[in-house]
């Protein structure tokens, strides 16, 4: 299943990896890696610890550069940007989220959310109330004034994806999003990623979850020594 109202193969390209080679000293952790994602995809990425997974979604978020080959996102050829040009791609084009969250212990839930606008450029009051916005469609905006401290794993890890919402991001990366949280939490934010999806969110997502995979992924991407080894569609599990 993909999104709802668009065909896959019609939809533009979001990311583009062509013969993309990561070497890190002697180890290769990708080995000429060629994929595509397209608008409103939600792609998978699963295979053992230290097969690349990781790696890939560095590359795809400009947090690292490959040896060789190339990496698109958005239209950005990614090799072009020197790195204030990638910070300003990452806060301006791409969504994270991450397994233990990276909120900022000092700041209640609702600055955290609006701090990803205020480095993009906006005001206080419009960065506030976009995150207020955010935290009440996510269905938390009555803990806005909580710090990440007083926050359940579930209710941090939403207003870990409120974050990453903010600046309406074309494509929305997850690390893992469920690996930190028990099981009532974890089918809470699988729900909220295929809500998300289903309503156009590209999504790029690694996880080692196979039922994740299988909830929340339109396809799934199996990773094996740094390389793509198989890749299929799926019909989301209900």
């Amino acid at each position: 299943m993909t999104s709802e109202n668009s065909s896959p193969d019609a939809a533009p390209v979001v990311v583009r990896l062509d013969g993309v080679r990561k070497e890190y000293g002697d180890a290769v952790a990708l080995d000429r890696v060629s994929l595509e994602i397209r608008a409103g995809e939600a792609v998978a990425v699963m295979g053992p610890s230290g097969c690349g997974k990781s790696t890939l979604l560095n590359m795809v978020a400009g947090l690292d550069r490959p040896t060789s080959g190339s990496v698109t996102v958005h239209g950005e050829d990614l090799g072009a940007l020197n790195e204030k040009g990638l910070a300003l791609f990452r806060r301006r084009r791409i969504g994270m989220i991450f397994q233990f969250f990276n909120l900022l212990d000092d700041l209640s839930a609702l600055d955290n959310v609006a701090l990803a606008a205020q480095l993009t450029g906006s005001s206080a009051a419009q960065a506030r109330k976009r995150a207020l916005e955010l935290l009440d469609e996510l269905g938390i905006a009555e803990r806005r004034d909580a710090y990440p401290a007083v926050l359940s794993g579930g209710e941090r890890q939403r207003v870990a994806v409120a974050r990453a919402l903010m600046n309406r991001p074309a494509l929305l990366l997850a690390d893992e999003p469920t690996g930190a949280l028990d099981s009532q939490a974890g089918e809470q934010v699988m729900d909220l990623l295929i809500d998300l999806n289903q309503i156009g969110q590209t999504l790029l997502i690694v996880t080692h979850d196979e039922r994740l995979a299988m909830r929340c992924a339109s396809r799934l991407i199996q990773f094996s020594d740094g390389r793509v080894e198989a890749q299929r569609s799926l019909e989301r599990a209900v």
